[in-house]
């Protein structure tokens, strides 16, 4: 009976050992993170409100950029965007098309005023945006990024955030819009069915179609859409493209994309190179006037004609060439 007692009190004494180390871990793990959370709270925002900010304020959409220079941080960096000079009349569609690092994010990411600009100035309806209360300039600005990002909760939950009292039937409309719906309607629970932090049950482009919905319910006077069709399938993007063009005569719309199919339909498109705009126009008129535009057009054109031939069992030129010499 000793012996049972006291096997019965070493495993006592080792289990409670066992949680104060496991203890002094998660208040070690805990200590970490509450330091990495303080730093984010007591950080000095970059962005100083105005003290006479506008608060009452309902726009048509006119956005301008008058001699706008940007960098991030001091002013002994190199400029990231240079002289950007253009006007986005209301209800227009203003596409941004360059190669990577050519300033195209960070000029959108000026509209809602992510960033300050250096230099010059950005004006909503003659406004300008500094002038502005940061909650109002907001609320009037719907953005879907690239990199989208989803809250845990039901994808419900997740159109709704921004509009969260917006009935179901507007959320199943603009699921639709983003042609999100009928993916959603495979799940179980459909617009009830639990997405995980950031999305990680998603795939890249039903993310990015749910940002896209999301940023539509919110019903705003500018659309921002940063590459946000970039992980959608070249049909559905067209689709998607159909009904932003069928809805966006009441709002202005600005489209960054890699991918020159994305842009066609624009009424305005803006070709970026070393953070200047080094054309405009529409798609028509960059053709016959802009030899960077139509490099891009060609070599895109180019391999979308080699990849649809490669799936079609075609050769290509240079595989015919090749087993002609051979």
């Amino acid at each position: 009976g000793q012996i049972v007692a006291f096997v019965n009190y070493l495993m006592i004494t080792l289990m409670s050992l066992m949680m104060v180390s496991m203890l002094v871990m998660r208040v070690a793990r805990a200590e970490a993170s509450a330091v990495r959370i303080v730093e984010v709270l007591e950080s000095t925002p970059q962005i100083t409100p105005h003290p006479a900010a506008v608060t009452d304020f309902t726009p048509t959409g006119r956005v301008a950029f008058e001699d706008v220079v940007f960098r991030y941080g001091d002013a002994e960096q190199d400029a990231v965007l240079r002289g950007i000079d253009f006007v986005a009349a209301p209800g227009e569609t203003v596409a941004i098309l360059g190669a990577t690092g050519a300033g195209k994010s960070s000029l959108v990411n000026l509209i809602p005023r992510f960033y300050d600009v250096s230099h010059g100035r950005v004006t909503i309806d003659g406004v300008d945006v500094r002038e502005l209360d940061e909650s109002t300039l907001r609320r009037q600005i719907g953005v879907a990024l690239q990199e989208s990002v989803l809250f845990s909760g039901t994808i419900r939950d997740n159109i709704r955030y921004g509009r969260p009292d917006a009935a179901d039937e507007e959320v199943v409309a603009a699921a639709k819009l983003a042609q999100a719906h009928d993916f959603i309607m495979d799940f179980p629970d459909g617009y009830d069915s639990v997405v995980g932090q950031r999305g990680v049950n998603l795939s890249g482009g039903q993310k990015q179609r749910i940002a896209i919905a999301r940023a539509i319910l919110h019903d705003p006077a500018l659309l921002i859409l940063d590459d946000s069709t970039s992980a959608v399938d070249v049909d559905t993007e067209a689709r998607i493209q159909e009904e932003l063009a069928r809805i966006n005569g009441a709002r202005t719309t600005f489209v960054v994309a890699q991918r020159i199919s994305t842009v066609l339909s624009a009424d305005k498109i803006l070709v970026l190179d070393d953070g200047r705009i080094v054309a405009a126009g529409t798609h028509e008129e960059l053709l016959r006037t802009s030899p960077i535009y139509g490099e891009i057009y060609a070599s895109q054109m180019d391999a979308a004609a080699t990849a649809t031939a490669a799936e079609a069992g075609v050769p290509t030129n240079g595989a015919a060439n090749g087993a002609q010499h051979g």
